[in-house]
């Protein structure tokens, strides 16, 4: 079953062009490129890590490849990916997640950026790479990914990234950065719904918005929704409550396309025993059904806690110093493709770090773990 993910992987990347004049006479890209997810999955963190580990298990590796010319050097592998094409990267990683997003309906993809914040280099003025990912959340999965020249340009680069996606059905949030009418607009382009967050950068929306939902909890409109819930995690609890109203015949809210709802959370957090308290508030192009829209921005959450947070701390993306050419994005890559094959893994009962070990230790674990993969 392990040969249909090797099939699968090689569909998807065949196309990805090798930068090498040689190209690749020998070392075959499509081996580097298995040889490195494989790797960055038995918790490989850097191009040493991947040569130690194709070391130990090149007897392995080539049932898959031939591997002629054995391992190569990790020198060569950090040659070889910081001058690969990371847009024709990407490309095919997304293409690959696809395949196993086909059901991207009804979900709620999460769109946020990260800096891999060891990835700087001072000695040719280079900033850490910023990317921005989409995460479908009840799949657990990047279903698309864009790397961003500067934090600056991460607007763009997020309506880029919505226009490659399939996201017919889905229910896209994201944070106040992206909460513009082009952003807003792109998302009802692709036949999907949005939540946006609103701060200070729109503040004739914010001030309109306020004004609204403190006039509906006033005057106690029959047309306000309220869901309250608490939640109990690890000695913390949490007490979240969604105020959401129609969209009020207002100019403002008018210069805005399909927005149907408005709304407010307020949320107050306790942790041994000091009370933290935040509210948000939001458009969206959805209905105004305030259980499904507390759902929604519950659920965006679980990019930070899914995502971001096992990739600094399980894959130690942050202390990553990959920082050539266009390695850092590439390893960036490798990273969000091994979470994802870990994530939608049910083989192995164990914690993604658990995980990671097991398949470096026990081939059968990373045979089962691929297979179960390309099943989708």
């Amino acid at each position: 079953m392990i040969n249909a993910f090797v099939s699968q992987t090689y569909k998807h990347f065949q196309f990805v062009d090798d930068p090498r004049v040689n190209r690749g006479a020998n070392y075959p890209l499509m081996e580097l490129i298995f040889l490195t997810l494989c790797a960055v999955i038995c918790d490989a963190d850097s191009w040493a890590d991947v040569e130690r580990y194709g070391k130990a298990k090149q007897d392995w590796l080539r049932k898959f490849f031939p591997f002629a010319s054995g391992i190569p050097s990790h020198d060569t592998l950090g040659r070889v990916f910081a001058k690969l094409d990371s847009v024709a990267f990407f490309s095919a990683l997304q293409s690959l997640a696809t395949d196993l997003g086909k059901a991207i309906k009804n979900q709620t993809v999460a769109i946020d950026g990260k800096t891999v914040r060891g990835s700087f280099d001072t000695s040719i003025n280079q900033a850490p790479l910023h990317m921005v990912t989409a995460w479908a959340c009840g799949l657990r999965l990047c279903i698309g990914a864009k790397a961003v020249d500067d934090k600056s340009n991460e607007i763009p680069a997020v309506q880029s990234l919505i226009e490659q996606l399939n996201l017919q059905g889905a229910v896209v949030t994201a944070d106040a950065m992206h909460c513009q009418k082009e952003t807003a607009q792109a998302i009802i382009n692709k036949e999907a719904d949005f939540i946006l967050q609103v701060k200070g950068n729109q503040p004739s929306l914010e001030n309109a918005l306020n004004e609204a939902i403190l006039d509906a909890l006033e005057k106690n409109t029959k047309s306000k929704r309220v869901h309250r819930k608490s939640e109990e995690n690890r000695g913390r609890t949490e007490y979240r409550e969604t105020v959401v109203i129609p969209c009020p015949d207002h100019p403002i809210f008018q210069q805005w396309p399909e927005v149907k709802t408005i709304g407010m959370t307020y949320r107050t957090r306790t942790i041994e025993g000091k009370i933290q308290e935040a509210s948000s508030t939001f458009i969206t192009s959805l209905p105004c059904k305030v259980r499904t829209i507390a759902t929604r921005v519950r659920e965006h959450w679980q990019i930070e806690n899914s995502q971001h947070y096992v990739l600094d701390v399980i894959f130690s993306e942050d202390s990553s110093r990959i920082r050539k050419g266009t390695a850092p994005e590439i390893a960036s890559g490798f990273r969000r493709l091994a979470l994802n094959i870990l994530q939608k893994d049910t083989t192995i009962k164990d914690a993604i770090r658990g995980k990671r070990k097991r398949c470096g230790w026990d081939n059968s674990a990373i045979e089962k773990l691929l297979a179960g993969y390309s099943c989708g």
